[in-house]
């Protein structure tokens, strides 16, 4: 089909052409970067934890007995509560943690190479293993080795020791192996963090994510440090399908145990992942409204143009029609007249969405944007476009040829 009368229509409607032409850049620049947003925030919440996801409840606990200001004290009630968890019908393991994956709460410590390094090559998260975290997390060792029994210390000794403290071993995530020995087998080497002491890593673990701050990296390391008191996390690991029934028959054995005990959480881990990334989750759908109803509004933009159009050019379609032209040619005329326009729509919005994405990644520093989603914005507005004005089109390829002609 020519354009030539397309576009000599189209430049005696300027104003017109240009405000739809203008709508459509903008929806599509909005939408390239929403729907970015909506993948970055999607790929944040499937970020993997490295534990046992499906097999994981958490039950968080204080007492009056853990209140003394008494370590010993504290030590024997922590146990006493971790035995009485073990024998639950249905717990294959558990251990004491003082964080979690995606739990809010952390502790986190800066890592060198050298002992007088001016700047930390990297920030990462401290989990402490009171003696069985690895196997009740359910963490893939990729390399290297668990701990062994004696390199356990409870912290309050390495408190003590002060200057003389020492953290001789620790179990780092590959991420931080990567980071800190790139290209290189981690076990063996060493890195400085919390005593001027070096600690040797003696086993990668294939991930573990941090509680929070994901935004400083995914770098954990596992401390071989026993730690009780209050508020302590119990977690228990069982199969996926009894984590209900696992977890009202610890809390039923922990209050035949100690009826004064208060339970601060008590969840599986699917439900912690789930409450952390709330407001991910909220951002997305509120991102997901804002597309469509951005779509909307360029499509009834459309509908209304090419409506108006349809009614002005009555007596044009009438005498195509009474010189041979087929409905189907009306109706590929307005379908192409709209194409060239979002054609032109599509590639200012891709400019402007270009340019949005330099403004996010200078003031909130976000990551580039990725070709592929201005492809995906192109088409959806090419489809959009097609969608909303084949009814006006319709319309105008069934006006009579009489009809029209009358209306000279």
């Amino acid at each position: 089909m020519d354009i030539r009368p397309i576009l000599s229509t189209l430049m005696r409607h300027k104003i017109a052409s240009l405000l739809i032409v203008l709508e459509i850049a903008l929806t599509c620049a909005i939408v390239c970067n929403a729907l970015f947003l909506i993948g970055d925030r999607l790929d944040r919440m499937n970020m993997p934890s490295g534990i046992a996801d499906d097999e994981l409840v958490r039950i968080q606990a204080a007492s009056l007995r853990q209140l003394s200001n008494d370590e010993a004290v504290d030590k024997s009630v922590s146990l006493e509560y971790l035995d009485t968890l073990r024998r639950v019908p249905g717990v294959r393991e558990a251990a004491i943690a003082g964080q979690v994956p995606f739990g809010g709460s952390s502790n986190n410590s800066s890592v060198n190479l050298t002992p007088d390094q001016e700047r930390p090559t990297l920030n990462a998260t401290v989990y402490m293993d009171e003696g069985n975290l690895v196997d009740t997390f359910g963490l893939k060792l990729v390399a290297g080795r668990d701990f062994n029994s004696d390199e356990f210390q409870d912290i309050s000794e390495l408190q003590k020791a002060g200057d003389k403290a020492q953290i001789p071993v620790a179990i780092i995530n590959r991420t931080m192996a990567e980071k800190l020995y790139p290209g290189q087998n981690a076990v063996g080497k060493v890195f400085y963090s919390w005593t001027t002491a070096p600690t040797r890593v003696v086993g990668v673990v294939e991930e573990l994510a941090r509680p929070n701050s994901l935004d400083q990296g995914a770098y954990a390391m596992i401390f071989p440090l026993r730690e009780y008191g209050a508020g302590k996390h119990y977690l228990l690991r069982t199969e996926p399908a009894r984590r209900a029934e696992v977890l009202q028959a610890a809390l039923a054995a922990l209050k035949k145990t100690d009826p004064n005990l208060l339970v601060v959480n008590q969840d599986t881990f699917e439900e912690i992942r789930a409450d952390y990334f709330e407001n991910d989750r909220a951002m997305a759908w509120m991102l997901v409204v804002v597309i469509v109803a951005l779509l909307l509004v360029t499509a009834l933009g459309i509908v209304g143009l090419a409506s108006f159009w349809v009614q002005q050019r009555t007596k044009q379609i009438g005498v195509r029609r009474a010189l041979g032209a087929t409905r189907g040619q009306i109706l590929r005329y307005f379908q192409l007249e709209n194409f060239l326009l979002a054609t032109v729509g599509i590639a200012i919005g891709m400019l402007l969405a270009y340019s949005i994405n330099q403004l996010l990644m200078a003031k909130y520093e976000l990551p580039r944007l990725p070709l592929h989603y201005l492809p995906l914005g192109a088409l959806a507005l090419w489809l959009l476009g097609q969608a909303a004005v084949y009814g006006p089109a319709r319309r105008a390829a069934a006006v009579p040829p009489a009809v029209a002609t009358r209306s000279v």
